[in-house]
């Protein structure tokens, strides 16, 4: 399933990186994290719920501000 998330709190590269490995953890695939439109785009399993998603990108010191799905 693809996901978009909406971050808030990245300032730079670093930052992406941490999303990125973030949501690899979880077992996100396909990951691209914009810096410019502070958003993610990824491919999810089915059972990762968004609330999972969330999670991660929170633990990771960041802000979601919406999940949609696409």
């Amino acid at each position: 399933m693809k996901k978009l998330i909406s971050i808030e709190g990245m300032s730079c590269n670093h930052c992406v990186n941490h999303v990125t490995e973030a949501l690899e953890e979880i077992g996100a695939e396909k990951i691209d994290v914009s810096l410019e439109n502070k958003s993610a785009e990824l491919d999810i399993k089915d059972s990762v719920t968004d609330e999972k998603i969330k999670l991660a990108v929170e633990d990771a010191g960041y802000d979601v501000v919406k999940i949609e799905n696409l």
